[in-house]
């Protein structure tokens, strides 16, 4: 039913081990293979292609839907319908931005204060050449095609680039001075595509399953049992996404508790719950988790 465009680069592994987290693993005869399937009735076709195409070719009507960046969408100009946000990154989940800097020894610490004719180079030439015209600062935009933040001082006086974490930007010596965009990865759709009901009920669906495991990462379910004294206060220690789940025993003997809570939160809280009288505690690995 659907043809699928997934990126290619620095997106393609996190993106290849969300579907998997999905139960929508990717198959290909090799890593270098741009064609792919997936074991779904819902997804017809996959195809592996850089981020940077991908918004045109949805828009195009090539493919029906396509995981990219808001950046790239935002760079091409692309009619396609935004289904929502993945929030996940090449590293981290946070979401990367494209930025403005300069030499960190530069006088200048916003982007009115760069003088016409300014150098600027970026992967992002419309982007920038929008963004710098808003300004009222004219631009000498230069495409780049990788290595951004080396090409100052000698090359260009500013560069437009891309981040997540301003690792490679602070070791190059510059300094941020705006930020154009932030961008989280997107799952887009072709908008004739997305008005086709059948179409429009498989994306969702999609869209459901691959929510569903971001919302899992980094939390597990914790159960255990809680004699009628101590309820209180063992419902007092944990935290839900909305409120703990509690169930009789049989024969009154006490209460099943279970409630979801950050992984990073287990250590502490296990020992804290059976100091107040839980027991027979059980953490239990989640996959997905749809509201």
């Amino acid at each position: 039913m659907l043809k699928l465009v997934l990126p290619k680069g620095s997106l393609e592994k996190a993106t290849l081990e969300l579907f998997e987290a999905a139960d929508l693993a990717v198959s290909r005869s090799s890593t270098v293979d741009y064609r792919a399937s997936i074991e779904d009735p819902r997804v017809d076709e996959v195809r592996i292609l850089r981020p940077q195409e991908i918004p045109t070719y949805v828009a195009d009507g090539l493919f029906d839907l396509g995981i990219t960046g808001r950046d790239w969408i935002e760079e091409t100009g692309s009619d396609v319908v935004s289904l929502g946000e993945l929030r996940y990154s090449k590293a981290t989940s946070r979401p990367v931005r494209i930025v403005v800097a300069v030499q960190g020894d530069s006088p200048c610490e916003r982007v009115a204060d760069l003088p016409d004719g300014v150098r600027v180079s970026s992967e992002y030439p419309e982007l920038t050449r929008r963004y710098f015209a808003e300004q009222g600062v004219e631009a000498d935009i230069r495409l780049s095609y990788g290595a951004t933040e080396a090409k100052v001082p000698d090359i260009v006086d500013v560069v437009v680039d891309i981040t997540e974490t301003g690792r490679a930007l602070r070791a190059a010596g510059l300094k941020v001075i705006d930020t154009i965009l932030t961008s989280y990865t997107e799952i887009v759709a072709n908008p004739e595509a997305y008005a086709e009901p059948a179409k429009r009920h498989a994306m969702d669906q999609l869209l459901t399953l691959l929510q569903g495991a971001l919302e899992a990462r980094g939390k597990v379910l914790v159960k255990m049992n809680v004699p009628s004294e101590a309820l209180d206060e063992v419902i007092d220690l944990i935290p839900s996404m909305k409120s703990p789940t509690v169930n009789e025993l049989f024969g009154g003997s006490g209460y099943a508790v279970e409630t979801v809570v950050a992984k990073t939160e287990v250590n502490v809280l296990i020992p804290a719950l059976r100091d107040a009288g839980a027991t027979d505690i059980l953490e239990l690995p989640l996959a997905k988790i749809v509201h």
